[in-house]
């Protein structure tokens, strides 16, 4: 059984627990009980065709009506995190309380208690999903100060060259993505004055044809002004796909990045590197973009290894490494690599999450030295499934290095 079966088998099981709780809560007395009686029959219709909205935006053909399933049932996800969380948390609380009561006391009370637990579940995922569809839309400056150079001491005697990046990622360009927030993104890079930007990967999410207006998005990322150029690489979710709850339907062999990506990429002024390199003006510095390590986009997870990709670059000649994915950092260090710049994790994007990805990752999000070379991952300009930040923001990362 695939991974995206499990998860689909998983997310039957809990939004069914869900339902069943919710259905306990509104079955309780006073007003709550009233209230659930006489809303019975339509809250089954709609607990049943808002589960039903989230799988036709992954298993329907692209049209209309999976575009539309796939942006209304993100966010009905992001409303679904909190208000169960919260409802199974409250709920438990509200069992706990009851404990020590007498049992001709208990059910009744408890009942009563988990009605309410329901409806501040209801108000608080309301408030927090809407927060976090508001948050998501304001993107905000990073900005870190690092120092590559061979001894890399503060000295006011050494002589050393610096070079303003401006690193973003994850721009998830899709259904539920705006494009006056990729405007504001884009202006807010430009008044950074960067001499070189660098795009780290997941331009879109996994399809073009979901991408509203791309003509207009196409635009505003190619008015984006550097003075060495905009570079980018390939995530894996620059590719044709279909997702259910952020986890591909199909296998890696089935997805390819299609011909309109590669030209809105042409468009949008985005100079793609594909295991390639190249010499950053006179700076003596050589960037490398990676292919990603999970779908390089033709159907394989085929790449060059840390060896071999930066084979022949010379040793005076500092390396800035671009790929998606913060991984293979032991090798890229040993292969020679100066410093590492990442996306891929949002930071975890949602509360807790943010609280999680350290667990799964030797540098989840920010600068850290691993293996004797500095790494640097964003926290993503925007996001992925359900269309919300909370606890993290959406970011444009400001690296002002020396060298």
């Amino acid at each position: 059984m695939r991974l995206v079966h499990l998860i689909l088998a998983l997310y039957i099981i809990v939004k069914i627990g869900i339902c069943l709780l919710t259905e306990y809560a509104l079955h309780g007395e006073g007003i709550v009980g009233r209230f659930g009686k006489k809303t019975r029959i339509p809250r089954i219709i709609i607990y049943i065709m808002i589960a039903v909205v989230p799988c036709l935006g992954a298993f329907l053909s692209n049209g209309p009506i999976k575009f539309f399933c796939m942006k209304w049932g993100n966010i009905w996800l992001g409303f679904f995190i909190y208000y169960g969380g919260l409802l199974l948390i409250l709920s438990g609380i509200a069992c706990l309380s009851v404990l020590f009561k007498k049992k001709v006391e208990r059910r009744g009370t408890r009942k009563l208690l988990i009605g309410y637990a329901c409806i501040i579940a209801i108000c608080a995922g309301l408030l927090i999903n809407g927060y976090g569809l508001i948050h998501a839309q304001h993107p905000k400056i990073v900005n870190y100060s690092i120092d590559i150079s061979e001894d890399g001491s503060d000295s006011e005697s050494a002589v050393k060259e610096s070079l303003r990046i401006v690193l973003i990622a994850d721009l998830h360009l899709s259904v539920n993505s705006c494009p006056e927030t990729t405007e504001k993104m884009v202006s807010m890079v430009n008044e950074c004055d960067p001499d070189i930007i660098l795009v780290g990967g997941d331009i879109f999410t996994s399809t073009y044809d979901g991408l509203k207006n791309p003509d207009r998005y196409a635009a505003a990322l190619s008015s984006m002004k550097a003075k060495y150029g905009v570079y980018a690489v390939g995530g894996n979710h620059d590719v044709e796909e279909d997702l259910f709850g952020g986890f591909a339907v199909s296998s890696y062999k089935e997805a390819y990045r299609t011909e309109e990506m590669e030209d809105f990429f042409d468009r949008s002024g985005l100079n793609m590197l594909y295991d390639d390199s190249v010499l950053i003006g006179d700076t003596g510095i050589r960037l490398v973009g990676r292919i990603d390590a999970e779908k390089a986009g033709d159907g394989t997870k085929n790449r060059l290894d840390a060896g071999e990709l930066l084979k022949g670059i010379g040793i005076e000649e500092k390396t800035i490494i671009l790929e998606h994915e913060p991984l293979d950092y032991k090798a890229l260090s040993e292969a020679g690599a100066d410093i590492v710049l990442s996306g891929h994790t949002h930071n975890g994007q949602i509360f807790p999450g943010n609280y999680v990805v350290p667990f799964f990752n030797e540098n989840g999000y920010g600068v850290k030295e691993l293996y004797g070379m500095k790494t640097v991952v964003t926290g993503g300009v925007g996001y992925y499934g359900a269309p919300i930040r909370v606890g993290t923001d959406s970011e444009i990362t400001v690296i002002d290095l020396t060298y």
